[in-house]
C-alpha cells in the first residue's frame, strides 16, 4: 500500500477494512455517522491538550521548556505547528504518524513540541508558509534552523506533496546536520530569515485583541491566532497604511512547480518531472536529479526548497543549485525574472480572502475549462465563473450589486487579459487604493451586464 498521506479517512478505511466491512455503503455509512458527530472548536482544542498530555509523549506548546529539555538532553528540537479543527487541511494523521515504526524510532531522537495557537510565537524564528495548516520545524537548542517540513499546492490537495517517507526523510537529514553542528554553523544561517514587520503575530494590528498565549481559562478556541490570520495581517499591515502589498507578501513560497519542477515526495528532494519550456528545464535539471543545496543551504525536505525559493526577491535573481545526478556533483543556475513570483497561483491560499473583499467585492472567481469557453463563444481571454459570493458584511458587496453566482467575468476595470483570480488581486494592488471604484462586465444567459463596485479596505 502507498505511505502517501490523504486525510482521516485514509486511517478509518484501514480500521474498517480491518474490521471485516464487506462494502463502500458501510464506509460511507460510517463516514457519515462520523461526520454527525463533529465536536465544536471549543471542546476539539481542549480534547486535544488533555489527550497530547495524557500520552506524555509530546511537550505541549511550551517552547521555552523544549529548548531548555534540549540543552539537557544534546537532542535536536522537533516543533510541529498544527492548526485544530482544519480537518479538511490534515496532512498528517497523529495514528499514522506515531503508528509508523521507523518515524516512531526517529521521533524519539527529539525532544517533540505540539503548538495548535501562533499566539506569542517568535516570528524572527519561525517563518513559514502559513497558509499550511501543519508545519514542521526540526532546530537546535540555540535556535538554529536544520530544516523544514509539510507542504501543499491547494487548499484542500496534498497528496503530491507529502508523504510519510518524506518526514523520515526530514527526520533523518536533520539528524545529520545536528551531529554535524556547529562545523556546518555557517551553511545553516540562510535558514532563519530576516526579522519580520513584528516579532509575534499579536503585535499585528489586526491580531492586537488576541493574548500572547491561549486562553484555557476563558473561550480558548476564540482566543486562538491561526497561522493563516499571520498572512493576513501581514497584508493588511500594507494596505491599511495605504501602501501596496509587497509582492513577497502577496505571492509567497511559490511552490517548486511554479518555476517547473515536480518533486517526488518520498524524497527530500529529488525531481519526478521538469515542466518542457520552463525555467527548470532552461536550467538543465532533469528526472531523477537530487536537489543538495541551494545558495548553499542544505535542503531535507520540499519545504526546505519552497523557503529557499522566497527568499528570492521578485525582481528576479540568479539562484545557484546543487544537485546530484548518478554519482556525479553539478551545480545548475536557475534563472528567475522580474516578476517570476507571479507564477505561482496563490488564489488557493486561505488569506486571499482578504483579497477577494478587497478587489471583488467578495467574490470566489475560477477560470472556465476549453469547453466550456467553446461553449459560450468566447473570444475574450478573460473567463471566470463566480462560483460564489458573500452575503454578510465587505463581503455581500458584490452580491448586493447584483452579481450572483455563475455569472461570467470578462473585464475588470476595463482590462480583459486578467485570465486568473490572483492577476485581478496584482491589478488591484498595483492600480488602486480604498474607496476607488471599478466597474466589471459579467456574461449572464447570453447578455452582457455591467456592475460597479469599490475596491475595499
Amino acid at each position: 500500500m502507498s505511505r502517501f498521506l490523504t486525510v482521516r479517512a485514509f486511517a478509518r478505511t484501514a480500521v474498517f477494512l480491518a474490521a471485516g466491512l464487506a462494502s463502500l455503503a458501510d464506509l460511507h455509512q460510517a463516514n457519515a455517522k462520523e461526520a454527525n458527530a463533529k465536536e465544536d472548536r471549543e471542546t476539539i482544542v481542549r480534547n486535544d491538550r488533555e489527550r497530547v498530555l495524557a500520552t506524555g509523549y509530546w511537550i505541549y506548546n511550551d517552547l521555552d521548556a523544549a529548548y531548555e529539555q534540549a540543552r539537557q538532553s544534546g537532542k535536536p528540537i522537533l516543533v510541529v505547528l498544527r492548526c485544530l479543527p482544519c480537518e479538511e487541511c490534515v496532512k498528517l494523521d497523529d495514528d499514522l504518524v506515531e503508528g509508523d515504526p521507523e518515524l516512531k524510532r526517529l521521533l524519539d531522537q527529539y525532544v517533540r513540541v505540539r503548538v495548535v495557537g501562533t499566539n506569542g510565537l517568535d516570528l524572527n524564528v519561525f517563518q513559514y508558509d502559513t497558509d499550511q495548516s501543519f508545519a514542521v520545524f526540526m532546530l537546535n537548542a540555540d535556535k538554529t534552523v536544520y530544516g523544514r517540513f509539510g507542504t501543499r499546492s491547494h487548499r484542500t490537495e496534498w497528496l503530491g506533496d507529502v508523504s510519510l517517507e518524506g518526514m523520515a526523510a526530514a527526520l533523518r537529514g536533520s539528524l545529520k546536520l545536528h551531529e554535524a553542528y556547529p562545523a556546518n554553523r555557517e551553511s545553516l544561517a540562510g535558514k532563519t530569515g530576516d526579522p519580520l514587520e513584528f516579532v509575534s503575530p499579536e503585535k499585528y494590528p489586526t491580531l492586537t485583541d488576541r493574548p500572547d498565549h491561549l486562553d484555557y481559562a476563558g473561550q480558548v478556541a476564540k482566543s486562538c491566532i491561526h497561522c493563516h490570520q499571520i498572512g493576513e495581517a501581514r497584508r493588511d499591515y500594507y494596505w491599511q497604511k495605504g501602501e501596496s502589498i509587497p509582492e513577497e507578501v502577496l505571492h509567497p513560497y511559490p511552490h517548486p512547480k511554479s518555476i517547473g519542477l515536480v518533486l517526488d515526495a518520498r524524497y527530500p528532494a529529488r525531481v519526478k518531472s521538469v515542466a518542457e519550456g520552463s525555467a527548470a528545464a532552461k536550467a538543465g535539471f532533469q528526472v531523477g536529479d537530487d536537489l543538495l543545496s541551494i545558495h548553499s543551504q542544505p535542503l531535507v525536505s520540499m519545504a526546505d526548497v519552497q523557503w529557499a525559493l522566497n527568499q528570492v526577491p521578485a525582481s528576479g535573481a540568479e539562484v545557484e543549485i546543487q544537485t546530484k545526478r548518478g554519482d556525479q556533483a553539478r551545480t545548475l543556475t536557475l534563472s528567475l525574472p522580474e516578476g517570476w513570483r507571479r507564477w505561482d497561483d496563490s488564489s488557493w491560499r486561505v488569506s486571499s480572502w482578504m483579497m477577494r473583499r478587497i478587489a471583488g467585492g467578495g467574490m470566489r472567481l475560477l477560470p472556465l475549462d476549453e469547453s466550456e469557453r467553446q461553449e459560450l463563444h468566447l473570444r475574450s481571454p478573460m473567463a471566470l465563473r463566480v462560483a460564489n459570493v458573500g452575503k454578510y458584511g465587505l463581503h455581500a458587496t458584490a452580491h448586493k450589486a447584483g452579481v450572483r453566482v455563475d455569472d461570467i467575468l470578462i473585464e475588470y476595470d476595463g482590462k480583459s487579459d486578467l485570465t486568473r483570480e490572483a492577476d485581478i488581486f496584482d491589478h488591484v494592488n498595483e492600480q488602486h487604493r480604498p474607496g476607488d471604484r471599478i466597474s466589471m462586465k459579467f456574461l449572464r444567459d447570453g447578455r452582457v451586464r455591467t456592475v460597479e463596485i469599490p475596491i475595499q479596505k
